[in-house]
C-alpha cells in the first residue's frame, strides 16, 4: 500500500510540473526542500553535525544558513528533475551550457572507454540525462531502490536519452564490456561503503570508506577517468562540467588503488568546498573511521 502511494504521489507531481512555468516549479522545489528540513529532524541533525565538522571556523548560524540552502537545492533537484527528463531535447539544449567538451570527445577517441565520476552534487542527474543528448549513451552504475514501480519510473527517466541503469549483480561484467566497446560509464563516489572492497580515503580531512571500483576499473582497462559536476545557474539554467581527466597513479605506487581514489576525491571535495549548498550534507558519509587517519591534498583548515 505504502509503495503504491509513493507511485502515486510521484506520478501525479511529474504530471503536474510538466505544465507549470519552470520558476514556478524552482520555487515550488525549494518550497519542499524546506518542509523537510523542518519536519526532518534527523536528517537536518546529520546535515547541521557534518557542517560543523567540515567548517568548524564558520559560525553556527552561517552553518544553518548552509543547511538550508542545501535542502532547498535538493528539492528543487527533484522537481527539476521530473520536468527536465519530459523537456524535448532543443529544450533541453537551450537550458545548458557545456564546459570540457573537448575533453570527452578526446577521451572518447582513445578507444578504451571512458569513466565518469561525480558525486551527490549539484544537478548530477541533469547533467547524465543531458550528456546522453549531446555526446552518446552511458551506463550509469545505480543502486535500486526499494519501491519496484518507482525504480522502473526512475529508469524511465534516467534512460530518455538512451542511458542504461547497471546495478550491482553483475555489474563488473557488465561495466567491462561497456568499456571495451569505448563507451562510457558513470558513477558516483562519495556514499558511504560498508562492502568488503571499501578502501579508506580522506574527505574533508576525515576518513571516509570510499568504493575502489572506480580506480580498480580504470588501472585495470587503461580507460580515461573524467570529473563531472553540475552546477545551477540564474534563471533555471545549468552549466555541465567536465574536468581534466585525473591521472593515474605511476607504475610503481605501493597502493595504485587507494591513490588512484584518493586523487578522485579530492576533486570532488575541491568542488564541495566551493559550492557547499550543493552537496548531501544529510548523509552519514563518515562512520566507523579508522585509524591513523588517511591524508588528502587539502591541509586542515579552519573554514
Amino acid at each position: 500500500m505504502r509503495w503504491a502511494l509513493e507511485y502515486r504521489a510521484v506520478v501525479t507531481v511529474r504530471g503536474l510540473v510538466r505544465r507549470l512555468p519552470d520558476p514556478v516549479v524552482r520555487t515550488c522545489g525549494a518550497a519542499l526542500g524546506m518542509v523537510f528540513y523542518v519536519l526532518d529532524r534527523p536528517h537536518r541533525r546529520v546535515a547541521l553535525g557534518n557542517l560543523a565538522e567540515c567548517f568548524p571556523g564558520r559560525p553556527p548560524s552561517e552553518r544553518r544558513a548552509m543547511a538550508r540552502r542545501t535542502f532547498r537545492h535538493f528539492g528543487r533537484l527533484l522537481l527539476e528533475l521530473l520536468r527536465f527528463s519530459a523537456l524535448s531535447a532543443d529544450a533541453r539544449s537551450a537550458l545548458v551550457e557545456i564546459e570540457g567538451a573537448e575533453r570527452v570527445r578526446h577521451a572518447y577517441g582513445r578507444g578504451k572507454g571512458v569513466l565518469f565520476f561525480t558525486g551527490h552534487f549539484g544537478d548530477w542527474e541533469l547533467h547524465a540525462i543531458h550528456h546522453g543528448a549531446a555526446f552518446e549513451p552511458i551506463g550509469v552504475l545505480a543502486r535500486a531502490l526499494d519501491n519496484p514501480r518507482l525504480n522502473t519510473l526512475l529508469e524511465e527517466i534516467r534512460g530518455v536519452t538512451g542511458n542504461r541503469c547497471i546495478y550491482r549483480q553483475g555489474a563488473v561484467r557488465r561495466v567491462m564490456k561497456t568499456l571495451a566497446g569505448g563507451h562510457g560509464v558513470a558513477m558516483l563516489i562519495d556514499q558511504h561503503m560498508h562492502s568488503p572492497d571499501a578502501i579508506w580515503v580522506s574527505f574533508f580531512e576525515r576518513p571516509a570508506a570510499t568504493t575502489s571500483t572506480l580506480a580498480a576499473l580504470a588501472l585495470r582497462t587503461g580507460a580515461p577517468v573524467i570529473p563531472v559536476f553540475a552546477l545551477p545557474l540564474r534563471g533555471g539554467r545549468f552549466k555541465f562540467v567536465y574536468e581534466t581527466p585525473v591521472d593515474p597513479p605511476p607504475a610503481d605506487h605501493p597502493d595504485p588503488v587507494r591513490e588512484f581514489t584518493q586523487r578522485c576525491t579530492d576533486v570532488l571535495e575541491m568542488y564541495v568546498r566551493r559550492h557547499p549548498d550543493l552537496w548531501l550534507w544529510m548523509h552519514r558519509r563518515w562512520r566507523d573511521a579508522p585509524a591513523p587517519a588517511t591524508k588528502g591534498m587539502f591541509p586542515a583548515v579552519q573554514e
